[in-house]
């Protein structure tokens, strides 16, 4: 056998070990300890509500309407497809949008937290700060015919601490707030 043909099948006996380790079996190891270790962040983070499915912990979703918590809003309208940020540096295509959030908001702009007239950076942030659920406190109470105080516990309640003590900012998960303040109208409406 010639040089040229015995490398050949040598590279493609590698290509053939290598696929079938690092395409195959390390993909199905990740995956099985992904069930055994961590099997609820594996499968997604689901959030069930009623015996469905609504929603994941990890992804933001739009919330329409005075009797729901906002998410921060998303330049990809929350498709996880196409998510990303806006790219707006500083400058009037950015002062207009920020203006516009404030205004669809009912938010002063030099008193609104950041992510009540900013997008994330993935445009998917499930979270908002305490000081942006605060500000919304009002405007769901008075939609839903709930006292202040009743609301505003709730969003203390559902105010999640820095990881591991140390590690990023305190925030509230929109959809597990909601959801909350839906069991609320369901407890006292039965």
């Amino acid at each position: 056998m010639n040089n040229v043909v015995k490398q050949s099948l040598a590279g493609l006996r590698a290509m053939l070990v290598l696929t079938v380790l690092l395409g195959v079996l390390y993909p199905a190891a990740v995956w099985g300890v992904g069930q055994v270790v961590a099997r609820d962040q594996a499968a997604g983070s689901l959030v069930s509500y009623g015996g469905k499915v609504v929603g994941s912990s990890l992804v933001g979703q739009q919330w329409k309407g005075g009797e729901w918590f906002h998410s921060r809003p998303s330049a990809s309208d929350y498709a996880g497809a196409t998510s990303g940020g806006t790219n707006l540096g500083p400058g009037p295509a950015l002062d207009a949008t920020v203006a516009e959030r404030a205004a669809a908001a009912g938010l002063d702009i030099a008193s609104a937290p950041a992510d009540a007239l900013t997008a994330s950076g993935s445009g998917l942030d499930p979270h908002i700060s305490p000081a942006y659920a605060a500000a919304q406190v009002e405007r769901v109470a008075a939609a839903r015919g709930l006292d202040v105080g009743q609301v505003r516990s709730l969003v203390v309640a559902h105010t999640q601490g820095r990881t591991a003590g140390f590690l990023g900012q305190p925030r509230v998960d929109v959809l597990e707030l909601n959801l909350a303040l839906a069991r609320l109208a369901a407890s006292s409406a039965g």
